[in-house]
């Protein structure tokens, strides 16, 4: 069962874009160890496309994740989600929050996920993707990885981190925080976050800008935008947490974002 039915949201919420116009399917990345399942979808038949890593919740890359790549590529881009724990385990056979993160989440180095998110970006790049227009979005878990591989990897130009963890982490394994490497951006990174998000406090947001403001020029340049109204995964549409006018202005300003950047 998936997270999603164990959650009993309303189907009616969940958004459905179709694949008209686009190519798209589940594939098997190659990486510097072996092979990891991944989705991608893009315009059919275009070249040259600024690429977005679209980075999973902690429920892996599910439906909802596949539609937001569809979602990009509706857009104009080339949308590649890895599933970046699949070496741990299943994140689907899962409907326990806790312990999906002990026994799959807390076992996920971020040197990991740097290398797939790495081996994403060639990948795109052999299919259609321009590997110097590339952008980074990621939701919860992946939220705080867009932060971090922001600042790891020179070629992100943008990205776009949806109430990621910016003061800790999951698990013994991570070292740093969003706070330690938010003045050492590649590209400007937009900060959609939830005033009443439990797991996030303001004051981490507070802390962050002020990191952001005495940074480099792409820290500088950062934004973050607190929605009063929402918590934890307001952009979540299969979930209870979806706030439809949150999403939608978030979802908004995602585009925009990239458009400038990218």
């Amino acid at each position: 069962m998936s997270f999603a039915a164990a959650a009993g949201t309303p189907a009616s919420t969940t958004i459905h874009t179709d694949t008209q116009g686009l190519a798209h399917g589940d594939f098997k990345l190659p990486t510097a160890n072996g092979t990891i399942s991944a989705y991608y979808a893009a315009p059919e038949g275009k070249k040259d496309l600024p690429i977005v890593l679209v980075v999973q919740e902690i429920f892996g890359v599910h439906e909802h994740i596949k539609d937001l790549c569809r979602r990009f590529a509706k857009e104009g881009y080339m949308a590649v989600a890895a599933n970046l724990y699949e070496r741990q385990g299943d994140a689907s056979q899962y409907t326990d929050i806790p312990k999906l993160i002990s026994e799959l989440v807390s076992k996920v180095s971020d040197e990991q996920v740097y290398g797939d998110l790495d081996a994403s970006i060639a990948w795109a790049a052999e299919h259609g993707g321009d590997p110097t227009r590339v952008g980074i979005t990621g939701f919860c878990w992946g939220g705080r990885l867009t932060w971090m591989y922001a600042a790891q990897n020179p070629r992100v130009k943008a990205g776009v981190a949806w109430y990621g963890k910016l003061a800790s982490g999951h698990g013994p394994l991570i070292e740093r925080y969003v706070v330690d490497i938010a003045g050492q951006l590649h590209g400007p990174v937009l900060g959609l976050y939830g005033a009443k998000d439990e797991s996030i406090p303001l004051a981490d947001i507070e802390k962050t800008r002020a990191v952001l403001a005495q940074g480099n020029e792409n820290s500088r340049a950062s934004e973050f935008v607190v929605y009063p109204n929402s918590g934890h995964a307001f952009m979540a549409d299969y979930r209870p947490s979806y706030v439809k006018a949150d999403a939608e202005d978030g979802w908004k300003r995602t585009l925009d974002w990239f458009d400038r950047y990218l």
